[in-house]
């Protein structure tokens, strides 16, 4: 890579999108009809250009990758958003979680809350790599955000991340921490990794007889192991997340085997989408995960459950946490604040 090529392909990421979209006429790229975003387009080239595809990184170089990315790529929250670290119970051990709260909601007293899950693959992701876009939601939503520090793979494999979580979420209804919450004013969400562990809670509280949140936020969800759909074939090369990145991510996460098909990794094959609350869905149509996030919406819709599909045909994996480069990430967010707004 020429030294001149890289920095070329820098300066798209921060110029007008206008200027951009001139810049990509006539050769943007075409996946089953849906021409991508030109600055996702941008992007996407210059991931493509500081690393191969099939050039796999360290556990710690692709945790250190993820966090950098997010504090040079994704707009910070205001200044109006407090925030504060507390321990919230997890299956075996207490977990940091960080609690948003805009101007005029209680940190701890009773308010709306989003119970947020990040993404990064179940082995990549913190609280950290997401700060800008749990406090944008808090403050777009006027509601509080709690960002929850589930275990990582491959130190934590399944079922340890989804047993944190419904641990977490159980401890929360039941009043059993320091914040003041009633599950009829909980929401639970969460993006890719942490979209997979929203929607596997949901089918461990039906299970469980616990009570469900009032809704939950599938921001482009892994609900499918088997990887076989049709936009994972045709966007296996996808610089954000190609196939070899995703397969890495799960022989990380969980053992090969029937487990993979099991309702706890692969949510699209439980049995308990009638008793779900509702879902606002997000996809994006350059992210081999956009026909998870259709499926998925589809079944709960037959389930009968009313379901919010926000379709970018343009977008790619993780755009929502590049705001400072992909105006559409700002939308989305504004999108799924206005969503959470009615939903409480």
């Amino acid at each position: 890579m020429s030294k001149l090529k890289a920095v070329f392909g820098l300066v798209k990421l921060v110029l007008p999108e206008s200027i951009v979209e001139w810049m990509y006429r006539g050769r943007r790229t075409i996946v089953a009809g849906r021409m991508i975003d030109a600055k996702a387009q941008a992007v996407s080239e210059v991931v493509g250009m500081m690393r191969d595809i099939n050039d796999l990184p360290t556990i710690e170089e692709s945790r250190q990758q993820l966090l950098e990315s997010a504090q040079k790529l994704e707009k910070p929250g205001p200044d109006s958003v407090g925030m504060v670290d507390i321990q919230l119970p997890g299956a075996e051990s207490d977990r940091r979680a960080r609690v948003y709260t805009p101007a005029g909601v209680s940190p701890d007293g009773a308010a709306p809350t989003l119970l947020y899950l990040h993404g990064g693959g179940w082995v990549q992701g913190a609280i950290e790599s997401h700060d800008g876009l749990c406090a944008r939601l808090a403050h777009l939503a006027g509601i509080r955000v709690v960002s929850y520090d589930y275990r990582l793979a491959p130190e934590h494999m399944f079922p340890a991340a989804v047993d944190d979580v419904l641990a977490c979420y159980s401890a929360l209804i039941s009043g059993q921490t320091v914040l003041n919450i009633d599950p009829a004013q909980l929401a639970v969400g969460g993006d890719s990794a942490g979209g997979n562990l929203t929607a596997v809670l949901m089918h461990d509280i039906a299970k469980a007889g616990l009570p469900m949140p009032l809704g939950q936020l599938l921001i482009y969800p892994a609900v499918d192991a088997r990887l076989t759909s049709q936009s994972m074939l045709d966007l296996q090369e996808q610089p954000l997340l190609p196939a070899s990145r995703i397969k890495w991510y799960l022989d990380l996460y969980v053992a090969e085997g029937p487990v993979r098909l099991a309702p706890r990794v692969s949510p699209l094959f439980t049995d308990t989408y009638a008793k779900q609350p509702s879902a606002m869905i997000v996809a994006g149509g350059h992210d081999p995960l956009w026909d998870d996030a259709h499926v998925y919406a589809e079944a709960l819709r037959e389930a009968g459950v009313a379901v919010e599909l926000v379709a970018y045909p343009g977008q790619i994996h993780a755009f929502m946490s590049l705001t400072k480069v992909i105006p559409q990430g700002n939308e989305a967010i504004e999108t799924s604040a206005k969503w959470l707004r009615t939903l409480f």
